[in-house]
């Protein structure tokens, strides 16, 4: 690191706290700050869509999946994201906000009850703490092997920098701070492709290099290079889990679960100014999404080329137990590669993935916990809007500086668990996926009731904490990883283990919601249900807008080019 590259780091922190600054001012109420004030442009609310989730887990997170298991990590990027995007474009984001929702526990009250929305309220808070806080300990170990500094205290700045600019500008500050670093981010680590791709003699290079790594492994020589040729036995892919798993465990589980009823992805559509750009939000940031793996995924398996090869000098630091920290490889990585100055421009493009990790996590965090948890049941309004929306936004403050301290407190627990990736779809696996059962039966069958719907919910989460408890992937050096109740099962790597987990948690919410709302009584009329489900609401065309800029054509297009891309990389 030279004088330029902290030059550049400086600037990019100017940039950011300075935005929330600008916005500061227009943070009069809790609607202003908590939701933007609902009007964002489709294409800025889709950059904020896509960069929210290029954070750690994107990142850190899948550069060291390229590493362990190779082209099938682009199964995250491919069938686990652009189906999900398009269905929620299509079918999910008209009852989102054309409920006047304010995030997703909201509307699980609307469509269910009380009981619901506080359940997944609470549940969804835990959640993206401990996401937030895996944006924090990757930040931290960034600083701390490329600049040298004390992990801890790059724990706590973090932290601070992310506190301020959230503090200041609320969601706005968030979504614009978040388009900014999705273009820094493609910036920053556009050089490393082309570097690390020239430095094992191109795509043909790196095929003829990766074939006696992989054979020695006991896999096909161009197993790292494909995705689904090889998921007909567990046993012959890296990723230990066959087609069935990827294609329902994450194919739609998992990918349902995550793009459809995470709060903290569907916010940024939720911003939207009008309810057509609302539903263009996906689509837009489906199209960047489906070419990030040639930034991030590509890097990370020419990482297993570099490791087999002493010459190179490419080394990952190694835990407890001798095995390699697969987090550590985008870092080491930029060190391989970039120059002076070019090395200030592919931290910042970290650092500016993780902020958008945690801002993310925290502008989420706020919003929910002020209005469905804070002014549900500790404080309801008064009725005067004025004075109600100055409370609400000093308590989404106060929540915004809880958030952040929880979630240092979260990064020391994502230190233990050795691949972010890994720990992060753990944690999805076990919320994400049953909600999805209830959110999706209470859209499209207007039987489901409320006692069935918490019921599921509640079980959904039960079992996927049993199965992890009962089962462990191979090698499992900490309890953070399962098997804390026993060992019923070994895994043959984490992801196979959270592919199970979803799947098991979304078929029991899915059997205990339809049995019970058999047996119960719904508590909502036809007339209380338009708009929230999808047999009692009507349908609106628009006419006056070319066919590619309907949402419907824009998802035809978004879905030739996911066909096509997942027939090259087959």
């Amino acid at each position: 690191m030279g004088l330029i590259d902290y030059l550049i780091m400086i600037i990019y922190f100017a940039f950011v706290l300075g935005i929330g600054w600008i916005l500061r001012r227009f943070m009069k109420n809790a609607n202003a700050f908590l939701e933007a004030g609902r009007s964002m442009p489709a294409w800025v609310a889709g950059l904020a869509f896509i960069s929210t989730n290029l954070g750690a887990l994107e990142v850190m997170g899948m550069t060291g999946s390229g590493l362990k298991y190779g082209m099938m990590t682009t199964h995250f990027y491919l069938i686990g994201a652009i189906p999900a995007m398009i269905f929620l474009s299509l079918f999910m984001m008209p009852f989102y906000y054309g409920s006047k929702a304010r995030s997703v526990p909201e509307f699980l009250k609307l469509r269910y009850d009380e009981k619901t929305r506080g359940l997944n309220a609470v549940m969804f808070t835990f959640m993206t703490v401990l996401a937030s806080g895996i944006s924090m300990y990757a930040l931290a170990i960034l600083m701390e092997k490329v600049l040298g500094w004390d992990f801890n205290l790059s724990l706590w700045i973090s932290a601070i920098i992310v506190l301020i600019y959230t503090y200041l500008g609320g969601l706005s500050s968030a979504i614009y701070n978040e388009v900014l670093q999705f273009f820094i981010i493609v910036l920053g680590l556009l050089p490393i492709v082309f570097l690390s791709l020239h430095d094992v003699g191109g795509w043909s290079g790196l095929k003829e290099s990766l074939a006696p790594i992989t054979q020695a492994k006991g896999y096909a020589s161009d197993t790292w290079l494909t995705t689904w040729k090889y998921t007909g036995q567990a046993s012959s892919n890296p990723m230990g889990v066959e087609w069935f798993g990827i294609l329902f465990g994450l194919g739609f589980v998992l990918s349902f679960g995550y793009w459809c009823t995470n709060f903290l992805i569907v916010q940024r559509a939720f911003a939207a100014e009008s309810h057509s750009a609302a539903r263009k939000v996906p689509l837009i940031g489906a199209l960047p999404k489906m070419f990030i793996p040639a930034l991030i995924v590509i890097p990370g398996i020419i990482s297993l080329v570099l490791l087999n090869d002493p010459s190179k000098g490419f080394d990952l630091p190694k835990d407890a137990a001798g095995n390699p920290v697969y987090d550590y490889t985008i870092i080491m990585l930029l060190k391989q590669y970039l120059p002076t100055g070019v090395l200030g421009l592919g931290i910042t493009a970290l650092l500016a993935s993780f902020m958008s990790g945690m801002a993310g996590n925290v502008s989420a965090f706020n919003t929910v916990w002020t209005y469905d948890i804070y002014q549900s049941y500790i404080r309801p309004a008064t009725g005067n809007d004025e004075a109600d929306g100055k409370h609400y936004l000093l308590v989404g403050r106060i929540a915004t500086v809880c958030g952040i301290l929880a979630s240092i407190g979260a990064a020391y627990i994502a230190s233990k668990f050795g691949n972010i990736m890994d720990f992060l779809q753990t944690i999805f696996s076990m919320i994400n996926a049953p909600l999805f059962a209830v959110i999706f039966l209470g859209m499209f069958w207007k039987r489901t009731t409320g006692h069935a719907a918490f019921t599921g919910l509640l079980t959904g989460l039960i079992v996927a904490l049993l199965h992890h408890g009962l089962t462990i992937p191979e090698g499992a050096s900490t309890l953070v990883k399962g098997g804390w109740l026993g060992s019923l099962h070994v895994y043959p790597v984490e992801m196979a283990q959270n592919f199970w987990t979803a799947i098991f948690a979304f078929s029991s919410a899915t059997i205990v919601t339809v049995v019970l709302s058999f047996m119960t009584k719904g508590t909502k009329s036809d007339e209380d249900l338009k708009g929230l489900v999808y047999s009692l609401t009507p349908r609106t065309l628009q006419e006056d807008v070319p066919w590619y800029q309907r949402p419907a054509g824009m998802a035809v297009i978004v879905g030739l080019i996911f066909i096509v891309l997942s027939i090259l990389f087959w």
